[in-house]
């Protein structure tokens, strides 16, 4: 085992734990789709990685509907949490990184922009046992980018999160856990991710262990 490790690990769920992000574009394709509109990569960034809100918000202002957007985000959250409940998938290497953790006794926080009957469906089939904490998007004033779902997590942890590591998928997520002073893994699902300071990048989580998560705090 490393001298240092993470004082936590801090995980995203859609993209980075499970493979999901892939049914969220589905539900807001079919969706612009009754709205007379197509979904294209000018899109992704209102689309991937947000809030069921505020995507609910860029389909409403772009298709000029009149149906009430509260009306939208309930039809984002009722698709995608049908499409989820069919076809939970894990990503390549993320339970053997969080048995790895788990052995380690490292703590884990699962932090999440989903709301929570989608979080709690897909802990249903990961295990709930993974985690020592769960946030989902109605346990913060604000959600990703904004850096209080991680700075939530840390806290609730009662740690600093400049001693912890952050795992995201999307430059939303990653947004959020670098203001909130995280060291940050991304494997990006769908939407490229720019290296910076404290931003590491992999290709696949099978490539992450704790000795790299240890440098990533070093």
């Amino acid at each position: 085992m490393p001298e240092t490790i993470p004082a936590a690990v801090l995980f995203d769920m859609d993209g980075t734990l499970v493979d999901t992000e892939h049914l969220w574009w589905q539900a807001a394709a079919e969706l612009a789709a009754e709205l007379d509109l197509t979904l294209t990569d000018a899109d992704l960034p209102e689309v991937l990685g947000r809030a069921v809100e505020h995507t609910a918000a860029h389909l409403h202002r772009t298709s000029n509907t009149s149906r009430p957007e509260a009306e939208l985000v309930d039809r984002l959250n009722d698709s995608f949490t049908a499409k989820v409940a069919a076809d939970v998938v894990p990503r390549p290497g993320a339970l053997a990184l969080l048995t790895e953790l788990r052995d380690a006794a490292v703590p884990t926080a699962l932090v999440s922009a989903s709301p929570r009957r989608v979080v709690d469906l897909v802990l249903d089939t990961l295990g709930t046992h993974w985690f020592t904490t769960t946030l989902a998007a109605e346990d913060t004033p604000a959600t990703k980018p904004d850096p209080a779902p991680y700075l939530a997590a840390a806290a609730r942890l009662g740690l600093d999160p400049a001693t912890c590591v952050a795992v995201e998928d999307t430059p939303t997520g990653v947004a959020s856990a670098h203001a909130a002073g995280c060291a940050v893994l991304a494997v990006p699902s769908t939407v490229p991710i720019p290296a910076t300071d404290r931003v590491t990048l992999l290709d696949s989580l099978e490539h992450a262990d704790l000795p790299l998560l240890a440098r990533l705090v070093a």
